[in-house]
């Protein structure tokens, strides 16, 4: 139980940390218009495939999960 009462600690902060840089106008224009993104807009009609974004979430995400099992 230690250890499920550690990780919803961290990713309260986490979400704290993130809440207080989006409410503080920290500028994050470029998240999801990186080069690997697909963007078709025409009239009527647009598609968004956010693959290169998608990626580097899962990486990020991917080593917090594995820092968390070293340090568990």
């Amino acid at each position: 139980m230690k250890s499920a009462g550690l990780f919803l600690i961290i990713t309260g902060a986490g979400i704290v940390l993130v809440g207080s840089a989006l409410c503080l106008g920290v500028n994050l224009s470029w998240f999801g218009k990186l080069p690997g993104d697909i963007r078709i807009v025409k009239p009527g009609y647009s598609l968004y495939v956010p693959i290169a974004t998608c990626i580097i979430m899962s990486a990020v995400i991917s080593l917090i999960v594995y820092l968390f099992k070293i340090f568990r």
